[in-house]
């Protein structure tokens, strides 16, 4: 297995960007759900931010006002698999293609957009994935390692805003869920990470506009690549 090193230097996988640019993405997995994604998308509304939702397939499938929601609202949509499995060294090609496809064909069904993007369930990522993956049209996003705010276990509204507020720099990728099987802390921890961001002059961008805002160095993601 290679390193993120190796990955970072090929451009098959991204954590964060490197830019001189205040901006920063929030990305959404696990969505969307009947509650907390329209509290979300609400607002990032208010704060004229915009995210990028890792959508998994049976949700979306099950919510599809929700994902065309966040699509016509200008946020970007995005594959986390259709049923949200962890992959492993032993899983084939064949079976990460249907994962990828399924939902691929449910978000283009609900919103016409193919997703460029794709994140693996747990950040978890093979040779074999990659390679599945750029066939699928897709590349790897995962997310800044300090920026991971496991939202996930319901830590508390404090943790949460904490780590992403304590670590927050150019061209992070912050990790969030919209559906989390405890009670969410994410909604409340957004009040108060928002406008605080924003006071110190950030942009919430897309993952791709992300991108686009890198130094020549770290454009190396391309989509479909």
């Amino acid at each position: 297995m290679k390193n993120r090193k190796y990955y970072e230097s090929t451009g098959d996988v991204i954590w964060d960007v490197r830019t001189e640019d205040k901006v920063i993405a929030l990305t959404f997995d696990d969505g969307p759900h009947p509650e907390d994604t329209p509290e979300i998308l609400d607002l990032l509304k208010q704060y004229n931010a915009h995210a990028t939702f890792f959508i998994v397939g049976n949700k979306g499938e099950r919510f599809p006002e929700l994902v065309k929601r966040e699509a016509e609202e200008g946020h970007e949509l995005a594959n986390h698999t259709f049923s949200h499995p962890f992959f492993s060294n032993r899983t084939s090609k064949e079976a990460i293609l249907r994962e990828v496809g399924k939902t691929q064909d449910i978000i283009y069904g609900i919103t016409g957009i193919r997703p460029t993007l794709f994140r693996p369930p747990g950040g978890i990522f093979t040779d074999t994935l990659i390679q599945a993956v750029k066939q699928s049209g897709c590349s790897v996003v995962l997310w800044s390692w300090h920026q991971d705010t496991e939202d996930w276990k319901s830590p508390g509204v404090r943790k949460i805003t904490n780590t992403v507020l304590s670590n927050a720099r150019n061209g992070d990728i912050v990790l969030f869920h919209d559906w989390v099987e405890k009670k969410s802390n994410t909604v409340d921890a957004l009040k108060v990470i928002l406008p605080e961001l924003q006071q110190r002059g950030f942009s919430f961008v897309t993952v791709s506009d992300l991108i686009g805002h890198g130094t020549d160095s770290s454009r190396k993601v391309e989509k479909g690549n």
